[in-house]
């Protein structure tokens, strides 16, 4: 079995920053790709950025040049820093890890809890 641990979230004001991290832990043989999604009320979930194994990042086009991905393979993290907040930002923040499990020919897709991030005008 394997976790996602979140944390970083809470309430900024607009043009405000907010730093997301997630730490992957359990029967992991390798991480393919890692990535946050986001959920608003009334709203499907939504990619906001991710980051594959080799480094190709992709992010949502309201947040390209104001998020930045990245993750440290050693440690089976992946953070998301957020500058420059907007009240429509706000939302539940999913860490997701597309993860290969020692012993397995099978990638399994695992989510965190989710962190909320609230942006006030």
């Amino acid at each position: 079995q394997v976790q996602l641990v979140e944390s970083g979230g809470g309430l900024v004001q607009a043009g405000g920053s907010l730093r997301l991290s997630c730490a992957a832990s359990g029967n992991i043989f390798r991480i393919n790709g890692m990535g946050w999604y986001r959920q608003t009320p009334g709203k499907q979930r939504e990619l906001v950025a991710t980051v594959l194994s080799a480094w190709k990042t992709e992010y949502a086009d309201s947040v390209k040049g104001r998020f930045t991905i990245s993750r440290d393979n050693a440690k089976n993290t992946v953070d998301l820093q957020m500058n420059s907040l907007k009240p429509e930002d706000t939302g539940v923040y999913s860490c997701n890890a597309a993860v290969l499990a020692a012993g397995s020919r099978d990638e399994v897709d695992y989510w965190g809890q989710g962190t909320q991030v609230t942006v006030s005008s």
